[in-house]
């Protein structure tokens, strides 16, 4: 009961919570100036509050200090979560550099490292489980500072940040609860289900962004829960599920920042070059676009959802016909729905550039003159 019942009440609570409290959230951004102005880099129109994500950390917090234990592990991870989502909150209303931004990361990242939450083995289907000992530590941490880096560029677009996080901690949620780790199946869940409420003002128009302060709090706990929910456990796909999980961010940070490198720009440089920027220059709408990555992301996790439960192997590295072949499908479906998305982000944006619509037109002018060279003769 603990681990099916009592995250589904967490999601609700949240749910409700953060709700009621988006309004006050926006209205005490707006009094302390931290609002969002359209810019050249920006997808929005108008000026919009941001410290949504406050709103979001209650939320969570709530149900998080009434169904949660009082184990050091699990709450040197709510304690990290409140620090980072207070480190957005100060960027959000008076900017901070990013190698502070960076600082403050680690340093929130070693709160819950310090309190025992580490990938201390990390286990591989059929290869089973090798010791990372003092490795631990340093990559934890690196661990919880990337996936808070990769939900902050996530957050460009109206219900995105929010939407994929939201998709990705449900799944987390239930493959925590098969395992039966109560904990971060409550945490995943009640952040999932304040993500669901903040979509009702974020969705596209929005009338409230989170910001930093809620986009950091989202990468920070769903390090947490996949670590504590998937990593830690010996379950075979506990490398592999959360990887897939999270393919997305993890896929649109990788190409952004290789793309830097090759042009020799600072890695925390900004630029529109993310995924939903780029189906945004090929003349997808805001909800288009976020509907899409919306699809992305589920698919994803139900391919994830089908390596926990799909019983593809009986336990003595046998593979079994029938889920081997399912799982295999369900793992194609994804990469063909993510090969096609990748053919509509690299092939018609580049059919989309200026580049070619001036060799078009120049092909098109020199085609015209011929024929009216002919009519002539």
């Amino acid at each position: 009961m603990t681990t099916t019942l009592i995250p589904a009440l967490s999601a609700i609570v949240a749910f409700c919570v953060t709700v009621a409290l988006v309004p006050a959230a926006a209205g005490f951004a707006r009094s302390v100036g931290a609002v969002d102005r359209p810019s050249d880099r920006r997808i929005h129109q108008r000026p919009t509050p941001r410290l949504g994500g406050l709103a979001i950390l209650v939320g969570f917090l709530v149900p998080a200090l009434f169904f949660l234990p009082s184990d050091r592990a699990t709450w040197g991870l709510v304690i990290g979560a409140v620090l980072i989502s207070l480190l957005g909150a100060v960027d959000d209303v008076w900017g901070l550099s990013p190698s502070v931004k960076l600082v403050g990361q680690v340093a929130c990242a070693a709160v819950p490292v310090a309190a025992g939450l580490t990938i201390d083995h990390i286990t591989l289907p059929f290869l089973g489980a090798g010791d990372l000992g003092a490795a631990q530590y340093p990559l934890t941490v690196l661990w919880f500072v990337a996936l808070v880096n990769m939900f902050n560029f996530t957050d460009g677009m109206d219900g995105l940040a929010a939407g994929v996080g939201g998709i990705g901690l449900t799944s987390f949620a239930i493959i925590a609860a098969s395992l039966g780790r109560a904990d971060p199946a409550i945490m995943a869940a009640a952040l999932a289900g304040a993500c669901a409420a903040f979509l009702l003002y974020n969705f596209h128009p929005a009338r409230v962004f989170m910001g930093d302060s809620g986009s950091m709090l989202l990468g920070f706990v769903v390090a947490g829960v996949a670590v504590s929910g998937v990593m830690k456990s010996a379950a075979a796909v506990a490398v592999v599920v959360p990887l897939v999980v999270l393919a997305i961010p993890i896929l649109d940070t990788s190409f952004v920042i290789l793309k830097r490198i090759k042009h020799g720009l600072p890695v925390y440089s900004a630029d529109r070059s993310h995924f939903h920027h780029r189906f945004f220059n090929i003349g997808w709408g805001q909800r288009k676009t976020v509907l899409a990555l919306y699809a992305w992301t589920a698919l994803l996790g139900a391919v994830a959802l089908a390596m926990r439960f799909v019983p593809y192997s009986d336990g003595h590295g046998n593979l079994r016909l029938a889920g081997t072949l399912g799982l295999a499908a369900a793992g194609l479906v994804a990469l063909a729905a993510s090969m096609y998305l990748i053919y509509v982000l690299e092939i018609l944006k580049w059919r989309s550039t200026p580049v070619v619509q001036i060799v078009r037109e120049n092909r098109k002018a020199r085609a015209d003159a011929r024929v009216a060279g002919a009519t002539r003769d």
